[in-house]
């Protein structure tokens, strides 16, 4: 059941299709520039999400946090993604590649086959961006923030809650996560103190 629970968190990254509905005023389908893939090879912390698909959001309650890094490979148009996640107290680990379409903004993954898509939204005053899942399906649309902190900014939040409503969704949906409860970033923190320990011995 373990490693169920485990598998559908980390399908919560797979991406799934989004298109941008027209009551929505984020803005999403901005081309992807070689300056916005060097701005988000970088850590990012996982803050929360509203998902309207109930596996997607109960998914997200069982997972306490996540942090991950994305390394960009230009040439290939290809993203390195290994993230962290605390699970039931535990600490996971895990690593994929990402794909990315330049000229209309998108992410994408495959998954048993299937090529699956979310739009990115780069809100860069806020070193934060979102993802637009499948806004156009009132049963599955949902919207996911990332920042490069994990304590954000009221005008932050504020941000994601108002773009929340405007993709047709209640605030009372989102789920924030609590970095309280995070296992992970201690023992990164013990590993790389470790790691130059032992650099320093001869």
């Amino acid at each position: 059941m373990a490693l169920y629970t485990v598998l559908v968190v980390l399908s919560l990254l797979p991406l799934l299709e989004a298109q941008n509905p027209e009551q929505a005023n984020i803005t999403i389908g901005e081309p992807i520039t070689n300056e916005t893939l060097s701005w988000l090879s970088d850590k990012w912390f996982f803050i929360g999400a509203a998902f309207r698909k109930l596996e997607y959001s109960q998914a997200i309650q069982t997972m306490q946090t996540e942090f991950f890094y994305l390394t960009t490979d230009l040439i290939n148009d290809t993203i390195e993604l290994r993230e962290s996640l605390t699970i039931s107290d535990q600490c996971v680990y895990n690593s994929t590649h990402l794909g990315f379409q330049r000229e209309n903004g998108t992410f994408s993954k495959y998954e048993g086959g299937v090529e699956t898509f979310a739009d990115l939204i780069v809100l860069k005053k806020h070193g934060a961006i979102m993802l637009a899942f499948d806004l156009k399906d009132e049963k599955k649309r949902g919207l996911s923030l990332y920042a490069k902190k994990p304590d954000i900014t009221p005008e932050l939040r504020e941000v994601f809650q108002k773009a929340v409503k405007d993709v047709g969704m209640d605030e009372s949906e989102i789920i924030f996560v609590d970095w309280k409860k995070d296992k992970c970033g201690q023992q990164e923190k013990t590993q790389l103190e470790l790691e130059k320990e032992t650099k320093k011995d001869p």
